[in-house]
């Protein structure tokens, strides 16, 4: 497989589960990635409820929050890849310990330091938080978008933070201008 031109990195994007795509967990998923080059890609699922709530989280890491709001966010399961491992997508810019840049508007942070700062209301307010993460080995995201298996639409910040988890599958979908109820569920190739 050759390598993915620069220009042509989808970090930054959505990836969202055709009907053909069953296995769990990325049957009906939306993952957003965070990361995309000819040595692979990673990436978040932003649709996907874990059994926790930040607060559970931020009482694990002996962190006091008290807006409430904030202690009752989802924390989603990422990935089926270190699901011990806690992630923070956000947009705002922050001098946070370990961040990665995506692009000029994303950013995922993974240390600590952005908790503290959170349970404090000092936080980004467009975050989520996910434990795990996705992966793809260098070539493989590229063969399952020959087999038809996602769409690509750039991230949107509406479906990202302000769309009920259940909708977020065909609110990404309709992105792209698509009803993913109305796709078939094979893939075929003219």
């Amino acid at each position: 497989m050759s390598a993915v031109p620069h220009s042509q990195t989808l970090a930054g994007h959505f990836l969202i589960a055709m009907p053909s795509l069953a296995e769990p967990p990325f049957s009906r998923s939306v993952a957003f990635l965070c990361q995309h080059d000819e040595d692979g890609a990673v990436g978040l699922l932003v649709n996907r409820l874990s059994e926790y709530r930040l607060g559970d989280v931020l009482a694990q890491l002996k962190l006091d929050c008290t807006d409430a709001e904030l202690a009752d966010r989802p924390v989603l399961i990422g990935g089926p890849v270190q699901q011990e491992r806690g992630f923070v997508l956000h947009r705002e810019r922050g001098h946070w310990e370990s961040s990665y840049r995506i692009n000029a508007e994303w950013s995922v942070t993974t240390s600590r330091d952005i908790l503290v700062a959170m349970a404090a209301g000092d936080g980004p307010q467009d975050a989520l938080m996910a434990l795990g993460y996705a992966g793809w080995s260098a070539g493989q995201l590229e063969q399952e978008l020959m087999d038809n298996s996602w769409l690509t639409v750039e991230a949107n910040e509406r479906v990202m933070f302000h769309t009920p988890l259940e909708e977020r599958w065909s609110a990404a979908a309709g992105l792209v201008g698509v009803d993913p109820l109305q796709l078939p569920g094979y893939a075929g190739h003219a």
